[in-house]
């Protein structure tokens, strides 16, 4: 039976966002990281994350001695500043070209202890059935933050849709659009509302998280999909600087890389999550 605790959240507001760090200053500090007592609770997405955090738990964490407690996260900043202030032990949503930008904008700690998987990120319609059918002035979301826009500009740019600025890294802008050859539109939303805008919009860009979250399968209903090839974009279980020797983080970060979980995640997702261990 799952035994999961949800929180819901949307994006924090820039207020909540100061806060959340100044919370750090102001009580918790890394000090308190050297108490391992108690339940590991790792901040997670609900899909794929917490289900494999739930499988693990559930399956492979008693008999290794871990007691793990998962809190369920939809926005990509809460787990992130929830990890930073002590508020949680570790998080498990995120990868490295997004952290990387988070701790740099935010003055956050957060670093990655183990890769554990991949979410190809896809384009996806609800009104043409194929990239090329899309007509000249389409209209397409894309996530507005930093990291998953280049992201998905990149996957656009790799089918031939546009033409991005040579060299151009993962702070992509349609700014940085050199050939539009459709004159496609973009449209940038919260990387959570890209599922919901399909109705309303020619086609999104969505992050694999939230595709199957929403019911939709990469690996069959996407129009182009990420290739897993020397993807840097895979998603890791991460922790406060100073907290990767946590004995309990190091359980985790075993089980999380077991023949146990890389079964169950190609048995679940069925290429939609693809291992990367």
């Amino acid at each position: 039976m799952r035994n999961t605790a949800k929180i819901t959240t949307a994006v924090a507001a820039a207020g909540a966002l100061t806060f959340a760090l100044s919370a750090c200053g102001s009580g918790k500090d890394s000090s308190s990281a050297s108490d391992y007592s108690g339940p590991l609770v790792v901040a997670a997405s609900p899909t794929p994350h917490a289900e494999i955090l739930d499988y693990v738990k559930d399956h492979l964490a008693k008999k290794a001695g871990l007691d793990l407690e998962v809190k369920e996260f939809t926005d990509y900043v809460t787990p992130n500043t929830a990890t930073e202030d002590g508020s949680v032990g570790a998080n498990y949503f995120q990868n490295k070209p997004y952290l990387d930008d988070f701790n740099k904008k935010n003055g956050t700690h957060i670093v990655s202890v183990v890769t554990v998987h991949l979410e190809p990120l896809g384009l996806y319609s609800h009104k043409v059935k194929s990239a090329d059918a899309l007509k000249s002035g389409a209209t397409v979301a894309v996530p507005n933050d930093s990291v998953n826009e280049a992201r998905a500009l990149k996957l656009l740019a790799a089918n031939g849709l546009i033409t991005l600025k040579a060299g151009v890294g993962n702070e992509a802008t349609p700014s940085d659009i050199t050939k539009n050859p459709k004159k496609l539109k973009f449209k940038e939303l919260e990387a959570a509302q890209t599922p919901r805008s399909l109705d309303d919009v020619d086609a999104a860009v969505i992050n694999g998280n939230y595709a199957i979250s929403s019911g939709l399968k990469p690996a069959k209903d996407a129009l182009i999909l990420e290739s897993a090839t020397n993807n840097p974009y895979g998603n890791f279980l991460a922790v406060k600087k100073g907290n990767e020797k946590d004995p309990r983080v190091k359980k985790l970060a075993k089980l999380l890389t077991s023949p146990e979980v890389k079964k169950f995640i190609e048995d679940k997702y069925a290429g939609s999550v693809i291992p990367s261990f």
